[in-house]
């Protein structure tokens, strides 16, 4: 039998392939073993980083943006997954299928294939995080809905409305309790997966919001190693998604990390991320500095409780960056001043930030028996300026 056998196969342009390898699984995998791929197709050469998906299955995820034949190779410090090799043909991407979204012409956005892009996001923090019934039915709404962004948590959150307990968490526990940090969860993060290739598959960008302050888990008061091995491991598992976009944080002024953590935490995916996905980072009350290089684009909260759209072209001048209002506040009913807003007003300042050259996201808060509110847990739409 062949030492370290080659792997021949085929998949389309911009879409995920899979490249197994069996290898050890003494001591701590996760932390212990190495393991990179270098492909390349003509003059084009990407390197990728793999990960372990548990069980003694490694995982080298590839999305390859030309046609044609990719050659690949691995590097490791384990025997079992060094030098193996890779022959994958790519073929034209399908109908519907036009590769990640990219910035174009300074404010705007596009697909990577130059079809143009016009964001009309939702806000939908940890719709992954309720399991199965309720995410399925969040999915059918989205089918007859209009939206191609959602921004969701990788996180679980504990905030108003959300008191339950998540079905997966991104850690292993250990015995007294507690969470092993250097040993992520596979079915965590398989099921945060299934989730953004249903979106994929949907035509929706996935704004993966990497962090945030709404915590009881102890998730967003991790080390500055923790941190690192955390996004390391998210960069690896899922930056061969084509539908997704990184938002380093949700309220990022709320949390207890400097300028200095930030811009850390950025280089490191600017680094490790081989697809240069989407960059942004959300305020609560003061703005990050969106002229950094590594922010592609604005995500913007509310500034006051009226006007924040008609702000978007002095953004734009100021950034020369796309604005995105991300959260203008939501159409619904409770208490809070940022989620009860009419329908007509959310339409409103859709058009008013859509008139100045930006984008504007959609959210919504009406009141539930369960506390399911669209905003955090999915479910269904209750409001009417979707269909506005």
């Amino acid at each position: 039998m062949e030492k370290n056998p080659s792997t021949v196969a085929t998949v389309e342009r911009w879409t995920d392939y899979e490249w197994v390898l069996e290898g050890p699984q003494d001591g701590n995998p996760f932390r212990d073993v190495t393991l990179t791929a270098r492909f390349t197709n003509l003059s084009r050469s990407l390197d990728v980083a793999g990960f372990y998906d548990g069980d003694g299955r490694y995982i080298v995820r590839l999305m390859p943006d030309m046609t044609g034949t990719w050659q690949g190779v691995t590097a490791s410090n384990s025997p079992e997954l060094d030098n193996r090799t890779l022959t994958l043909t790519c073929t034209t991407a399908s109908p519907g299928n036009h590769g990640p979204v990219r910035v174009s012409n300074t404010w705007h956005f596009s697909y990577e294939d130059g079809t143009p892009y016009l964001p009309f996001g939702t806000t939908c923090y940890v719709w992954n995080h309720q399991g199965d019934a309720l995410e399925e039915q969040t999915i059918r709404t989205l089918d007859e809905a209009p939206f191609n962004k959602m921004r969701m948590c990788v996180f679980p959150k504990h905030y108003t409305f959300n008191s339950n307990e998540p079905e997966y968490y991104p850690f292993v526990r250990n015995q007294d309790g507690s969470w092993d940090f250097t040993r992520p969860e596979p079915a965590f993060y398989r099921h945060l997966e299934r989730r953004i290739r249903d979106l994929r598959d949907r035509g929706i960008e996935a704004d993966l919001i990497l962090f945030h302050p709404y915590d009881r888990w102890g998730f967003a008061a991790m080390t500055p190693e923790q941190d690192d091995a955390y996004l390391d491991y998210v960069v690896r598992r899922l930056a061969a998604y084509r539908n997704v976009w990184w938002s380093f944080a949700n309220e990022y002024d709320l949390m207890t990390k400097t300028t200095a953590d930030w811009e850390r935490l950025a280089q490191l995916v600017v680094t490790r991320d081989p697809w240069q996905h989407l960059r942004s980072i959300h305020n609560c009350r003061h703005f990050y500095d969106h002229t950094r290089p590594w922010i592609t684009h604005c995500s913007i909260q509310r500034t006051d409780n009226y006007r924040t759209s008609e702000y978007v072209n002095e953004w734009r001048q100021r950034y020369r960056k796309p604005v995105v209002v991300d959260e203008c506040a939501y159409e619904g009913n409770i208490s809070n001043n940022w989620g009860n807003i009419t329908a007509e007003e959310m339409v409103r300042r859709f058009w008013e930030g859509a008139v100045r050259g930006g984008y504007v996201g959609h959210g919504e808060t009406y009141m539930h028996p369960q506390d399911i509110l669209w905003w955090s847990k999915g479910g269904t739409l209750h409001g009417q300026s979707p269909a506005r």
